[in-house]
């Protein structure tokens, strides 16, 4: 109480003021501001002991509080300056309590808001947080005015208002807790309104707010405001999702009712330990470090036998880092069942930003699971089959570390028997994506050990290597996740993997079937890899070991076979491949071509072999010939191989056909290993075919012709008997007519080998009308407009000079004297003379 001495100085001062209280009723605006500036220097202004100041107060109080309707704004604001005066010194402040707190809700908490101005709005609630401030449990008993004002003014226009009242329902909920969770419920409508507010500090400020209410609430609208707090850990201000983290810390570790809402408060902080700022993050991670190690302590007779008897942690750990604590890993493992389905639904989400934060929480999940995801793994992989298909780079980032903490933690026998099912046949989990079980699997195998691995080698490498996985698709990100498993394969298990070393072989052939690709190139670098692995010298040494069987695995389909098959262009990079260890093969090759190049066979595959093996001809003596036995199997090259394909028949792919054939046959001849008598047993008809290949309608078919009878001819020189040359000449002449150049220019190269391979067979006496007949033809060629044909048949005819002079001499004669190319004859003729 005031003391007599403090009670006649105020009595002395509202005497003083009497004057200035009664201008407060004055019309004039500016009376009043000039009496309540007056007041002001009288009171709050002056040095004043607590005692006269609080009998000031009561004096006049009403008069303050009849001001705050005052309709000048600057008679408002000076009084309510002087009450917030006031209420800084009185020492009881509980005794106005009941005029101040119906002014400020009338003020403040009506249907409209009666204060028109901003500042005096946030002046009002300054004063409202400084009384709560002052008198703390003082105020219980006006708890629903206090109520009524923070539920207008939270949803203020002006932002500083929102914070203001904000805090304010902060300190309330702190000063009066057992009375505020009566009522407390009531400002969580205004506050999820506000919670998306566009000013970042007014979202903190709110989410301050509800964690407040929530905490000293009766816990039944938890449920109502986990979805808003949920999308501001999406928030662009990182201030906001600091203080959502600080929130449901705070919930997880002193909310009453918590343990009937961790499967709903621990993702919201495992979130942010995945956020992109390191505070943020250290500060969830300092946070979930609490809430395990109190939830442990809570728990310690249940958790006895774990304690005293703690396992090892995983020896591979993909994610790196500490390990999660015991308490920490046990409340994931407890709620998990009921996170897991949440997160199947939202990694689905078409937002993102959403599908990114559930992949990161999955992978948090499972860090703390550890071997318990076992009894989920069937739902995981269904989660991880869609996820890894996702567009979002971050998202299929997060997956794939997903799937490597699967492969540390969960046994190798599981995982493959739901996985492998899954790689064989990719529709059943997806057929937009049949690459994701590949991608699932190598992700998996990259997280788990050599040892683990080790048993069950033989089971991944025959699945990958299964005609339906190894070729189970064309599209470029299949290739490349099959690569990545064989990749996770050689990487985890090294020289373990020569057990499936053939397994691992076809899958490499079979994506190289697919050249000029990333994955073609990516596979080549895995072959030599797989070389390493195994201490081999080289990729050669390789399919020397596998040779054999690689030709096994394609003779027991090569019936089926046509353009479409991949097993032809598997055939062709093994043969390629395999450089010199492919001339070893010989008898198992062979056969295998032979059945493919039969006439009855699709045209385009054959074309396809026929390249092939032009390619192996051209370089025989380091492929087909490398061992020096491949003209032993002459005979079955022509007879069986290249022969039957020379026959005529109509259409395109056909003669396509023809002209591939013509050019083995050409290769074949051109090789300087084949043995002339192993050529002369099939000459005959070898000689009758290229007879009818001069007359095929494609340029490249007659050049090759013309080239392969000049093979022909040097192969076999002076051993082709009368009758065989005398069927050659005349087709060769007819090509000097041809429309090209450059057959025109073959066909006289031929004619010249002709000449040359007269032996002594070939009787030139009984022969003489060939003789002459030849002669005559290329004498009339001498007269060509195109010197480049003049001056190869002056070539061929001095080769004839030499098979028989005379005859040639005459006619030449008699050319000239018709005065026909004499330039030519004269050369032709002078040569002559000169032998």
């Amino acid at each position: 109480m005031a003391t007599a001495r403090e009670e006649r100085a105020a009595a002395d001062v509202l005497k003083s003021l009497a004057r200035h209280l009664n201008c407060l009723n004055e019309d004039n605006k500016s009376a009043r501001r000039r009496a309540l500036e007056a007041v002001k220097r009288e009171t709050v202004e002056q040095r004043l002991s607590g005692g006269a100041l609080q009998e000031l107060f009561g004096g006049l109080l009403k008069a303050l509080l009849k001001c705050l309707s005052d309709p000048a704004e600057t008679c408002r604001d000076t009084a309510i300056q002087i009450i917030t005066g006031f209420i800084r010194v009185v020492p009881k402040l509980e005794d106005s309590l009941p005029y101040l707190m119906p002014a400020l809700a009338q003020r403040l908490g009506g249907k409209e808001i009666l204060e028109p101005a901003e500042e005096l709005r946030l002046a009002l609630m300054e004063m409202l947080s400084l009384v709560v401030e002052v008198c703390g449990r003082q105020l219980a008993p006006y708890l629903e005015d206090m109520i009524k004002i923070l539920q207008r003014t939270i949803t203020d226009p002006f932002p500083e208002v929102k914070k203001e009242s904000c805090k304010c329902v902060i300190s309330v909920a702190q000063s009066i807790p057992d009375h505020f969770h009566l009522q407390a419920e009531s400002l969580l409508k205004p506050l999820l309104q506000t919670i998306s507010h566009q000013h970042s500090q007014v979202r903190v400020s709110v989410t301050q707010a509800i964690g407040a209410v929530i905490q000293h609430s009766a816990g039944k609208s938890v449920d109502d405001v986990l979805s808003q707090l949920a999308q501001r850990l999406f928030d662009n201000s990182p201030r906001v999702r600091k203080a959502v983290t600080v929130v449901v810390g705070d919930w997880l570790l002193r909310l009453p009712d918590r343990y009937s809402y961790f499967h709903k408060l621990i993702p919201l902080l495992l979130s942010s330990l995945s956020d992109e700022i390191p505070e943020i993050r250290c500060l969830a991670e300092d946070l979930w470090k609490k809430v395990g190690s109190q939830w442990e302590k809570e728990n310690e007779d249940d958790l006895k036998n774990k304690m005293d008897f703690r396992l090892p942690a995983p020896a591979l750990l993909t994610s790196g880092g500490e390990r999660p604590g015991l308490g920490c890993r046990e409340l994931v493992v407890r709620n998990l069942s009921k996170l897991l389905p949440a997160v199947g639904r939202d990694i689905g989400d078409w937002l993102v930003q959403t599908r990114v934060k559930t992949a990161q929480l999955l992978r948090v999940l499972l860090l703390h699971a550890e071997d318990h995801c076992t009894q989920h793994l069937q739902s995981l992989l269904t989660v991880l089959y869609h996820t890894c298909a996702d567009p979002e780079t971050d998202v299929r980032a997060q997956c794939l570390e997903s799937a490597k903490l699967l492969g540390a933690f969960v046994s190798a026998e599981v995982y493959l028997k739901l996985l492998l099912p899954h790689v064989e046949d990719s529709t059943s989990c997806s057929s937009a994506s049949p690459w994701a079980p590949l991608t699932v699997l190598g992700a998996i195998l990259r997280g788990s050990s050599r040892e683990a691995l080790q048993p069950h080698l033989i089971k991944i490498g025959d699945t990958l290597a299964h005609s339906e996985v190894c070729q189970g698709s064309q599209q470029a990100l299949y290739l490349d996740q099959l690569l990545v498993c064989v990749d996770a394969v050689l990487c985890v298990c090294q020289v373990d993997c020569a057990v499936i070393s053939l397994q691992l072989l076809k899958v490499l052939v079979s994506v190289q079937t697919f050249p000029y690709t990333d994955s073609a190139i990516h596979a080549e670098v895995s072959v030599r890899c797989l070389c390493e692995a195994q201490g081999l010298s080289g990729v050669c040494e390789l399919y020397r070991q596998h040779m054999a069987d690689l030709l096994q695995w394609l003779s027991d389909s090569h019936h089926t076979w046509t353009s479409y098959s991949i097993q032809k262009t598997q055939l062709e990079i093994i043969a390629m491949q395999s450089g010199p260890v492919v001339g070893e093969f010989l008898p198992a090759l062979l056969p295998l071509l032979k059945s493919c190049l039969e006439p009855s066979r699709d045209p385009e595959m054959r074309l396809h072999i026929f390249t092939m093996l032009s390619k192996l001809l051209l370089d025989a003596s380091n492929t087909l010939d490398s061992q020096g036995r491949f003209a032993e199997y002459m005979e079955i090259v022509l007879q069986d191989l290249l022969l039957p394909n020379l026959l005529w028949c109509s259409s395109r792919s056909a003669a396509a056909v023809r002209t591939a054939a013509l050019s083995c046959l050409l290769a074949v001849l051109h090789g300087a290993a084949f043995p002339a008598e192993r050529v002369l047993s099939v000459e005959e008809t070898l000689s009758t075919q290229l007879i009818s290949a001069l007359e095929e309608d494609s340029k490249l078919a007659r050049l090759l012709a013309c080239r392969s009878v000049h093979s022909l001819l040097k192969l076999t020189t002076q051993q082709l008997n009368a009758d065989s040359l005398n069927k050659i000449y005349p087709e060769l002449l007819k090509r000097v007519d041809d429309s090209s150049e450059d057959v025109r220019v073959e066909a006289l190269k031929s004619l010249s080998m002709w000449l040359s391979s007269l032996g002594k067979n070939y009787d030139t006496q009984s022969c003489r009308p060939h003789l002459e007949f030849l002669f005559q033809q290329l004498l009339l060629y001498m007269d060509d407009p195109d010197t480049k044909i003049q001056d190869s048949v002056l070539e061929v005819l001095k080769v004839a000079s030499e098979v028989d002079r005379g005859l040639l001499q005459q006619q030449t004669e008699a050319v000239r004297e018709k005065q026909r190319s004499p330039e030519y004859c004269d050369k032709l003729l002078q040569h002559i003379h000169s032998l």
